[in-house]
């Protein structure tokens, strides 16, 4: 059990369209079980959901390497190695700080893909195609309405029960985090570059929901694979039936104990 593990610091990176506060049944579950949790905003996210949503040009421009730039300082200010957490782009951010040897441990939960992922299902063009579509949203703040964000993030949950996850987290996003996402096969020096060889980095697990619409576990299987070359331990479960949301809806505490008892029995640092 996880409330039985020696403490550890577990920092937790959220996704685009989302705020630490995506983060808060987790950061309080662990906190209970006596671990210190980090859970910081990317730049330009700070501040509570109601007021970036009153001025989100702060956003508008961000980009991969800002964020990445930004988990890097803050994990690289720590005292030891922590459990590094992402999800959706969070999870990206976390394969590239594993990458350049941070981390004890890394989990990527529904992770969108690193350069060199090639699945593209049309679920997840049909959950992008809101900012996507219109490439003047390249340098734009955008936001996700009630039935775009039931689609992509809450697929499983009824209309009232998605409307109520849609007013207490959605924000805008920067679309320049998305546009960089979806054309990092075409770039030969994209943010999201990570060597999948790498065998000196910490273990690696990869957690999919099998009903996700933004990255189906079609998305997520193949970024797993990529690694198959490196003998660095890399790991793969997919929970039935989660949809993209799955760090909130009914069920969410079985994914936050089975990603944190994992990354417990291979912290790098311990092994």
């Amino acid at each position: 059990m996880t409330g039985a593990s020696p403490a550890r610091t577990v920092v937790l990176i959220h996704g685009l369209w989302m705020t630490p506060r995506s983060w808060e049944k987790w950061t309080e579950r662990y906190r209970a079980q006596g671990h210190r949790v980090l859970a910081p905003a990317w730049p330009g996210v700070e501040g509570e959901v109601e007021e970036i949503r009153r001025d989100p040009s702060r956003i508008a421009g961000v980009g991969q390497r800002e964020v990445v730039a930004h988990y890097e300082e803050v994990v690289r200010g720590l005292d030891r190695a922590p459990v590094l957490m992402g999800h959706s782009f969070g999870g990206a951010v976390t394969q590239i700080l594993l990458d350049r040897g941070l981390g004890s441990a890394g989990v990527a939960i529904d992770s969108a893909p690193v350069k060199g992922v090639l699945p593209l299902p049309y679920s997840t063009l049909k959950s992008a195609w809101p900012v996507l579509g219109n490439p003047a949203n390249a340098s734009r703040a955008i936001s996700l309405t009630p039935r775009q964000f039931h689609y992509a993030f809450t697929n499983t949950l009824g209309e009232a029960e998605s409307a109520a996850v849609h007013a207490r987290y959605q924000v805008p996003g920067s679309a320049r985090m998305l546009f960089q996402g979806a054309f990092a096969n075409f770039h030969p020096r994209a943010a999201a570059k990570v060597d999948f060889r790498n065998g000196r980095r910490a273990p690696l697990l990869f957690i999919a929901g099998g009903a996700d619409h933004i990255t189906p576990p079609k998305v997520n299987r193949a970024n797993w694979r990529r690694y198959r070359k490196s003998p660095a331990v890399t790991d793969y479960h997919e929970f039935p039936g989660r949809s993209h949301f799955t760090l909130g809806q009914d069920g969410w505490e079985e994914v936050a104990d089975y990603a944190l008892d994992w990354a417990v029995r291979h912290d790098h640092d311990s092994l």
